[in-house]
């Protein structure tokens, strides 16, 4: 389990967030912010992104947020989004990859092989892009870190999420691959990067709640739960959370 993110170890690091616009993004770039980073929000979707940063800065007046409209299906514009950043902020201390999607059935035969293809898309290339963009800019940090969220299914698949959960799965054995290139490039002295994996159920946010007023949500983390968490990532040394699974719900 992480640390709630309450010390001084954001305080002028520049984390990107990948997936900025959706519920948890913006919960994260909240987080980060008031933390003391400067964050720079990216999301496909312009005008849902706006809203995000007008967000930030509105709840945190000093807060250094920008927005960058990427498309990270694209790996060229990826990696011309993390030469920006640091190009812009002379150092990039934190990837966080937000990007999600959903897609299944209710049994293994009914399994839509198109679904594949979207969630490959989604969950798997995105991470792809995304760490290879960033990796390097991370290494060179005193304090970089590559975080992803995943979902416990990777680990405990029902048949009816054949799809999902291996995507889910694959972005995780790319994440840990990460961590042991920044295990090795740390050599003797251990790694000054971490790549970390956070592992839920499913995320929960207030709108939900309102339109659910019954549910339970048993089980799911608060987006902004989330957020206190992936900030906490920061809070512990590098070979404490390198390739480490860290679970916000109960292991399977």
């Amino acid at each position: 389990m992480t640390t709630d993110g309450n010390g001084a170890a954001l305080d002028g690091a520049v984390v990107a967030v990948a997936g900025a616009a959706g519920p948890a993004g913006r919960a994260a770039v909240l987080r980060l912010a008031a933390a003391g980073a400067t964050v720079v929000a990216a999301d496909a979707d312009a005008g849902r992104l706006a809203d995000a940063v007008d967000a930030a800065r509105s709840a945190h007046g000093d807060a250094a947020v920008a927005g960058e409209t990427v498309d990270l299906l694209d790996p060229a514009a990826t990696r011309a989004w993390a030469a920006r950043t640091e190009e812009e902020f002379g150092r990039i201390d934190g990837l966080v990859h937000l990007v999600g999607g959903w897609r299944g059935g209710k049994t293994f035969a009914d399994t839509d092989l198109a679904d594949w293809d979207v969630l490959d898309k989604l969950l798997v290339r995105t991470v792809q892009h995304t760490s290879l963009a960033f990796h390097e800019a991370l290494r060179r940090s005193d304090r970089g870190r590559y975080v992803l969220v995943s979902q416990s299914g990777a680990s405990s698949p029902t048949e009816g999420n054949a799809a999902y959960a291996a995507a889910k799965a694959a972005a995780e054995a790319w994440t840990l691959a990460l961590g042991d290139a920044f295990r090795k490039a740390g050599g003797e002295d251990g790694p000054t990067a971490a790549a970390t994996i956070l592992v839920i159920k499913a995320l929960v946010h207030d709108a939900m709640r309102a339109e659910r007023p019954n549910a339970k949500f048993a089980g799911f983390t608060d987006v902004t739960d989330l957020a206190d968490a992936i900030a906490g990532v920061w809070d512990r040394p590098a070979q404490d959370v390198n390739g480490q699974r860290l679970w916000l719900t109960p292991k399977p």
